[in-house]
């Protein structure tokens, strides 16, 4: 039986590694479980490896608690072996876990060993480099707004009134300028008020001099 180090790496931080050695005979729900373990992330979310190319595009799809619509399309982690879809000796798999608030990982099968370590229970974390990126959860004081900023929750809970989705940013932004530009009107609407005010007031000043002369 032959053992297989993965190496894995987040997508957006390049700094983060993980090498796990696992069985060839044990699953992809083993390797999911494993990786979690290592970063800390709850384990128990909608999750899918696909097989992959050398440039990263995503073929075969391999789930963990896949959604209704999926459920007939995909193979499931625990009923995939790792050895089913090792086709290469560098072969590649591309990650998303936790498809409500996704991280994609890249991961590299980067050493076959043929004789397992009788000392070592598999899968095993082999070297750990990095500190994986803090989860903000929904209901968290902070969170990441869609348009790259940090928003408060309050602000989510507005956006969610209006069921926000992220492509009606250019609305929104439409929106607050509109909003500027009624101002700015309003703003020029009050200054031309005090100028014909005080140009009234100055012609009925003249024409009581004028009156006074008669």
């Amino acid at each position: 039986m032959a053992i297989y180090k993965f190496r894995i790496t987040f997508e957006d931080f390049d700094d983060v590694v993980r090498e796990i050695d696992i069985k060839s005979n044990q699953t992809f729900e083993d390797l999911h479980k494993a990786i979690h373990k290592s970063t800390g992330y709850n384990a128990e979310k909608s999750s899918s490896f696909y097989v992959s190319t050398d440039n990263w595009l995503k073929g075969d799809e391999i789930a963990y608690l896949p959604s209704e619509r999926k459920k007939d399309r995909v193979v499931l982690m625990e009923n995939s072996k790792l050895s089913g879809f090792i086709e290469d000796p560098h072969q590649k798999f591309y990650y998303i876990y936790n498809f409500d608030r996704p991280y994609d990982f890249h991961v590299e099968l980067v050493k076959i060993v043929l004789d397992p370590d009788p000392n070592i229970e598999y899968p095993f974390l082999a070297r750990s480099a990095g500190e994986a990126p803090k989860i903000m959860e929904q209901n968290s004081p902070t969170a990441v707004d869609p348009r790259g900023a940090i928003a408060s929750a309050s602000e989510f809970d507005f956006l969610n009134e209006m069921n926000f989705v992220p492509e009606d940013t250019d609305e929104l932004e439409a929106m607050g300028e509109m909003g500027i530009n009624e101002k700015e009107r309003d703003e020029e609407d009050e200054s031309e008020d005090d100028e014909f005010g005080d140009e009234f007031s100055d012609n009925d000043g003249y024409d009581d001099d004028q009156k006074d002369d008669y």
